[in-house]
């Protein structure tokens, strides 16, 4: 299969307006995932109950983690267990609070202009865990290492396509020089940023670490090693990195004591635990080594009725891509449905996984998107129900057809899947129904680690593909983006000019300012991927996890970074 180009398209922008030096200073942080990360289905989670550098203290917060951190730059991060890490130990322009709505941070207050494409954001008093003052130009230096092609940040879309900063794309494909970034240090206090269009959801961006400050006298003394041990991570945020080091299985983060709102954080640190084998992580949890690890679907049952057990919506779909570009037979549309009506999702969510996922029939998943009306953009699942539901009729029907079409009576597909242990069942399952409902159809499962998974779909080089996507931004163009022509995460290279033309309108075209057409055309294309059968969506992921009784005011969100600790008490 041929080789593409990894080219992020046009993804975003919108309607109407939301108000409102040395190296030796560390900062850093930690955990689970999020928006387009990966939290894996192992949890981890060690018995260890100290990490390298001392004792977890009693108001410490252990906690499991599946996947190492390889690096806590912002700029270098690739998945949202990085990204939640990275953190804590910063602070950036706008938070979000319990309850999910954007409140200050750094910025204590902001204005708009009219014509909603210049932002100016004033900076409160705040420093680096090194004594330096946090300013603007920290920001303006931040953003342009994150579209800098030399360092190829696989977040540098976030700014162009999404964020729509003037001359970002122009600078990531190398037209233009950094700092022609629109982007300005007015004064130290004062940082001005220049959309190329209106973005509804642009302050909703800052949460994500692509858009974090960072000190850029102190960089330049870590060059190359920033961001890969204590004394090269420099904090502005509640918690410092104390022990860390890139693929360690355990590392820790203390209280910042310079973080300007100190006094509002009750912990006195953050302690780490990498273990991947899930059942070693439970009984490290019920031996009271770790205060917080997640479970895969065996384990629910055993522990369904302890009161530490709960389930968290974590805001990932998961869905199969079929190569449509790549193989014949999965470009016929025919063969497609009848894969997709082939699928049992209530069987996979409630027989295999048992974690809260629920089934999903749209391409855009539940709960994460709020629309002018106030309504959850995919609340109503029975929508695109007629184009995906289980129906083996329907599936047997499509089925023969597309056999007449394409001259055959028996086909074959690799599907790739994560070296997890829930994709992995998953995958199991899909096969044994594909392969049941639709005689002569037979899944062979090739089972590779997500990184790898994950650059071979990007190439091209897969049949079918069990993957997943998480929101990286409250909006439905999170998802939607991704199906457009030439876009990276457009596994099958689906290509269709009426859903081009509509993500168009709805990004830089005549519906950016109309939030209420944007919302009904952005059914349309959903409409166009859920008919064409661009993809066959499963569920929407949930955490099954067991939290210490002890352990009160985590925050979890859908979007981006789903599991916060800096709000966390824990009781003696």
């Amino acid at each position: 299969m041929r080789k593409r180009n990894a080219v992020r398209a046009a993804a975003a922008a919108l309607a109407a307006m939301m108000a409102l030096t040395a190296c030796g200073g560390g900062g850093g942080n930690e955990t689970t995932a999020a928006a387009g990360g990966d939290t894996g289905s192992t949890a981890a989670g060690g018995d260890a109950a100290a990490s390298g550098s001392g004792e977890v203290g009693k108001t410490d917060i252990t906690v499991a983690m599946g996947a190492d951190i390889v690096t806590l730059d912002p700029a270098g991060q690739q998945d949202t267990t990085t990204a939640v890490v990275i953190k804590h130990a910063y602070s950036t322009l706008l938070d979000i609070s319990d309850e999910g709505e954007l409140v200050p941070d750094l910025a204590e207050s902001y204005e708009l202009s009219e014509d909603g494409k210049t932002y100016t954001f004033h900076l409160r008093d705040a420093k680096w865990s090194n004594g330096d003052a946090v300013t603007a130009a920290d920001f303006v230096f931040g953003w342009q290492r994150a579209v800098d092609p030399a360092n190829a940040s696989e977040y540098s879309y976030m700014l162009s396509d999404i964020g729509q900063v003037v001359n970002a794309a122009e600078i990531i494909a190398g037209e233009k020089p950094v700092t022609d970034l629109g982007v300005t240090a007015v004064d130290d206090k004062t940082l001005e940023v220049q959309l190329n269009v209106p973005v509804s959801y642009f302050l909703s961006l800052m949460y994500f670490p692509t858009f974090y400050p960072v000190n850029e006298a102190f960089f330049n003394t870590c060059k190359d090693t920033f961001g890969t041990s204590p004394d090269t991570v420099l904090s502005n945020g509640a918690f410092i990195m104390t022990d860390y080091q890139p693929a360690a299985t355990a590392f820790e983060l203390t209280k910042n004591p310079d973080y300007y709102d100190a006094a509002n954080i009750a912990l006195d640190g953050l302690a780490y635990q990498v273990i991947k084998d899930s059942q070693q992580a439970l009984m490290s949890f019920q031996t009271g080594a770790l205060d917080l690890t997640l479970l895969n679907g065996e384990q629910v049952d055993q522990v369904k009725d302890d009161p530490q057990f709960t389930s968290v919506g974590a805001g990932y779909l998961w869905y199969i891509s079929p190569n449509i570009d790549a193989v014949p037979e999965l470009a016929n549309e025919n063969l497609r449905k009848a894969m997709t009506f082939a699928l049992d999702r209530d069987a996979i969510t409630g027989d295999v996984l048992k974690d809260g996922s629920a089934p999903c029939y749209t391409a855009v998943p539940p709960q994460f998107a709020t629309g002018p009306d106030g309504s959850d953009f995919s609340a109503d699942q029975t929508k695109f129900a007629d184009s995906c539901a289980f129906d083996a009729a329907k599936a047997a029907e499509y089925y023969e057809t597309a056999k007449s079409e394409l001259g055959k009576d028996s086909f074959s597909f690799d599907m790739v899947v994560d070296a997890d242990d829930a994709p992995q069942k998953v995958a199991q399952v899909v096969k044994e129904q594909l392969e049941t409902t639709l005689p002569g159809l037979t899944v062979n499962l090739t089972v590779e680690p997500k990184k790898q998974r994950v650059q071979d779909m990007q190439d091209g080089n897969f049949q079918l593909g069990l993957t997943r996507w998480g929101p990286d931004y409250a909006d439905p163009m999170t998802y939607l983006g991704m199906w457009v022509t030439g876009n990276s995460n457009n596994y099958g290279l689906w290509s269709d000019a009426e859903y081009d033309s509509i993500i168009a309108e709805c990004t830089t075209g005549d519906l950016c300012t109309d939030a209420e057409g944007r919302w009904a055309r952005m059914y349309d294309a959903e409409k166009l991927v859920m008919d064409d059968a661009v993809i066959f969506p499963l569920y929407t992921q949930a955490n099954a996890e067991m939290m210490s009784s002890s352990v009160t005011g985590v925050d979890f969100h859908p979007c981006a970074l789903n599991r916060v600790y800096k709000n966390a008490v824990k009781s003696e």
